[in-house]
């Protein structure tokens, strides 16, 4: 195992889609995103079916002062370049290693590609190149997330086993794994693949191309006043959240769903959420609970859950944060064990090159052991990184799981 100090839990790949889409089958390349020029100067992403997707506000390392809506070009800023580059970047920062999200704008566009098959080769393209390529260079240092396909459970499955065969640490979903809005039963299937296979599951702070209703009631209420609680989803079972954030949002449907009485080992971990407002939050949605749990098993069939909503956090998430000293004076109110640092970079709410001085701060009276946990301990634990597995560089040349377009 590497002499891990500090990992960045929480950190991105921005870089030009040209640089992975050549694997995709040369017959549907031109259905790939491409990168554009903006007149004003910047990057853009296009994607069919979908808004130019700007690069903006995404590189840090320059003073606040400076930062503009011009969008970042891909040649030269930081964090965009090759994985020799970005070992180089993490030691300029003091970090040792970083768990790497794509933006999740990135996903939410490339869901522009209609045909269900395109699509699927398009998201394989991306993470057979995190194997092949990017991650290869040092994989103990360069912890990509894979992407997965929000095209129906078996295609989410199929690039689970692919993923877990490369040797890659984590996938992360922005949807739930049907590829819906909601928890369904076909969910299982993944949630049963995703731990026997030992992959780190993820958020990147929520979903983030949810559609459709957020929750097959068992029940439809009979409501004498329109514009009532059926008539408005977030007035449902959502309403157990208690308050505003994606992440508890589908905690809570998967606990309605009873996802965590079945997969007593499953653990999801959300990234760039913060957590100062989580101790509040975990209160108030126990007393949210308390006040709502009755009328919700009546009129929407919703079976109350066997334990508070509070202690399903603490036992199946993971929360991850920045710059919040206030949620590192409140930890102990969480769970010191499912929290984790992150320094986003290369986006513009991070500090790069200067995290250390952030930390510091940050952590000032914190005890060493504690630190240990927030900065490295508890992210070798969840991500897997303390065995022979992290160290594997399995190149599958030619081993494309791709589903063939119909």
């Amino acid at each position: 195992m590497p002499n891990y100090k500090v990992i960045s839990a929480d950190s991105h790949l921005e870089i030009a889609p040209e640089r992975w889409t050549k694997r995709v089958p040369a017959k549907w390349r031109d259905r790939a995103p491409k990168t554009v020029p903006l007149t004003d100067g910047g990057n853009a992403i296009l994607v069919e079916g979908k808004p130019l997707h700007p690069m903006a506000l995404t590189v840090t390392g320059t003073s606040f002062d400076k930062q503009t809506l011009r969008g970042v070009e891909f040649d030269g800023a930081p964090g965009t370049g090759t994985p020799e580059e970005r070992l180089r970047e993490q030691a300029q920062d003091g970090v040792d290693a970083e768990i790497l999200y794509t933006s999740p704008g990135n996903t939410k566009h490339w869901r522009g590609i209609y045909d269900d098959g395109i699509y699927n080769m398009v998201v394989h393209a991306y993470n057979e190149f995190l194997v092949e390529e990017y991650c290869a260079v040092d994989p103990d240092r360069l912890i990509a997330m894979a992407v997965l396909p929000t095209s129906g459970i078996d295609a989410a499955v199929k690039e689970v086993e692919y993923c877990a065969k490369a040797g890659l640490k984590g996938v992360m979903l922005s949807t739930f794994p049907s590829g819906r809005g909601h928890p369904t039963p076909e969910d299982d299937r993944f949630w049963s693949a995703a731990l026997d296979a030992n992959l780190a599951v993820t958020a990147h702070v929520g979903f983030t191309t949810r559609e459709g209703p957020y929750f097959n009631y068992p029940k439809k209420p009979k409501l004498t006043t329109p514009g009532g609680p059926g008539n408005d989803a977030l007035r449902s079972v959502t309403r157990y959240a208690g308050i505003p954030g994606e992440g508890t949002t589908v905690i809570i449907q998967m606990i309605a769903a009873g996802v965590f009485e079945r997969f007593s080992k499953l653990k999801i971990y959300f990234a760039e959420t913060q957590i100062g407002w989580l101790a509040s939050g975990l209160e108030q949605m126990d007393d949210t609970y308390e006040r709502h749990r009755w009328w919700m098993e009546r009129d929407y069939g919703i079976a109350q859950f066997k334990r508070k909503p509070s202690e399903y956090f603490h036992d199946h998430t993971l929360w991850g944060f920045l710059n919040d000293k206030i949620g590192v004076k409140y930890r102990h109110d969480l769970n010191v064990d499912h929290l984790m640092w992150g320094n986003d970079f290369p986006h513009s709410a991070g500090n790069w090159p200067h995290s250390q001085a952030i930390i510091d701060t940050m952590f000032e009276g914190v005890p060493e052991a504690e630190r240990k946990k927030l900065l490295c301990d508890n992210a070798v634990r969840f991500f897997h990184l303390d065995g022979a597995q992290g160290r594997r560089n399995s190149r599958l040349a030619g081993a494309s799981n791709a589903v063939a377009p119909s």
